[in-house]
């Protein structure tokens, strides 16, 4: 069974950094892309950034310059580089990725969330 399990949430001032990590484990053939998602108390699942196999990266408009997104594949890991931090990024973090457990068997997977909290 695939996992994915997030670290490297907490609370941070605003103007901070933190970084998060994604671990993936279990009967893991390939990883395709691997993204990370938000939600703000009464709002909306959102995207964050994403990076797919090769490399590509995309980001929301809210994060782009302040954010990076990275992976390491022999880790199967990704990594969320957030800099610049300020209140509106204050929301539980989600990793996901589209893992193939095997050629024919490809899934979404999302992590259980991590709490980041930004304060003034």
């Amino acid at each position: 069974q695939v996992q994915l399990v997030e670290s490297g949430g907490g609370s941070v001032q605003a103007g901070g950094s933190l970084r998060l990590s994604c671990q993936a484990s279990g009967g893991i053939l390939s990883i395709n892309a691997m993204g990370w998602y938000r939600q703000a108390p009464g709002k909306q699942r959102e995207g964050v950034a994403l990076i797919t196999r090769s490399g590509k990266t995309n980001y929301a408009d809210s994060v782009k310059g302040r954010f990076t997104i990275s992976r390491d594949d022999a880790k199967k890991t990704a990594f969320l580089q957030m800099n610049s931090l300020n209140l509106e990024d204050t929301a539980v973090y989600y990793c996901h990725a589209e893992v193939a457990a095997t050629v024919w068997d490809i899934r979404a997977y999302w992590g259980q969330g991590t709490q980041v909290t930004v304060s003034s």
